[in-house]
């Protein structure tokens, strides 16, 4: 009976443990939702305020493609307001993808603080001394009067005017333009084809000496099918490229070829092909595509590295 006493002994200090260590990360605020440019959970806002805001930083994002957000929030705590934002900010993935140009104003009301949350692109243009500047003369005096709108929007006022100095992507051209569904964009038939080639050439033959001429075929027919499917959304053309890749591997493909092995084949040829390296060149393509589709509601960037300042009013 002594074992059993110390067993559940030490089972209650575990469970004691665990429910300390765990309690702090249930203490922390749940990030809302990215709905809107302007997130008002106090209710301070008008509706013709917050609507008015929401404009302006709709149009700075249409001009110059940089998401500004502003969240208000009763209070932060546990947290301390700039680790809140950083969390935020990371979340809401503000700023466009492969830039990163995005700016988080959050307010605590409750707490009397604020914060600019600056992502990693924009701390050249908005770095902390100027995002302390902008807090203490444009949101401090107003927030002081209660003009919180009004402080917002001088803020977003002075924050678009140290953008527009900064050499960004036009919106819509290059890096971090937005990307519409591969579906909607069409196929990149050069890529397709370079896929396709190395795909059932290389792939081929590796699958047919593992598994034989019949089970290579109908493996490396349904891998090419479902890359033909993903890569082009058009079954007609997945259940073509599947059929060249069963064809070639069971039919044609590979004869003498030894899967990984750099032995000479009947014909002269010498592959040192492995299945590690088409698997993993497999492996590369697929996080390729899946890195492209990336993103959130918002412009898929979120890169804050803790830039910004914060004050109080």
């Amino acid at each position: 009976m002594l074992h059993v006493a110390v067993l559940r002994t030490f089972l209650a200090i575990f469970c004691i443990a665990i429910g300390c260590g765990a309690g702090p990360a249930r203490a922390q605020r749940a990030v809302p939702p990215f709905t809107a440019h302007v997130t008002d959970e106090t209710g301070t806002l008008g509706a013709a305020e917050r609507e008015r805001l929401e404009a302006r930083l709709a149009g700075i994002e249409q001009r110059r493609g940089t998401q500004i957000a502003v969240l208000m929030v009763r209070t932060t705590a546990p947290e301390d307001i700039a680790a809140f934002a950083n969390r935020v900010g990371n979340a809401w993935k503000i700023g466009r993808k492969d830039v990163g140009d995005g700016v988080l104003v959050v307010v605590a009301r409750d707490d009397r603080r604020m914060r600019i949350e600056v992502a990693k692109a924009l701390e050249g243009a908005i770095p902390d001394i100027a995002a302390a500047r902008i807090i203490d003369e444009a949101m401090k005096p107003r927030f002081r009067a209660g003009d919180y709108a009004g402080g917002l929007d001088a803020a977003i006022g002075q924050l678009d005017a140290r953008i527009e100095g900064e050499n960004l992507p036009t919106p819509g051209v290059g890096a971090g333009a937005p990307q519409a569904p591969r579906g909607e964009r069409g196929t990149d038939w050069g890529d397709f084809a370079i896929f396709l080639f190395f795909g059932v050439m290389v792939g081929g033959p590796v699958a047919r000496g593992i598994f034989g001429n019949r089970l290579g075929g109908l493996i490396m027919g349904g891998v090419v099918g479902l890359f033909a499917f993903l890569f082009t959304a058009s079954p007609w053309l997945a259940a073509a490229a599947g059929l060249v890749a069963l064809l070639y591997t069971g039919l044609f493909g590979g004869r003498g070829v030894t899967a990984g092995r750099g032995r000479r084949t009947g014909a002269g040829f010498s592959t040192g092909v492995g299945t590690g390296a088409v698997l993993g060149s497999w492996s590369s393509d697929s996080g390729s595509s899946s890195s492209d589709s990336g993103g959130s509601s918002s412009g898929g960037g979120g890169d804050f590295g803790g830039g910004g300042a914060s004050g109080d009013w």
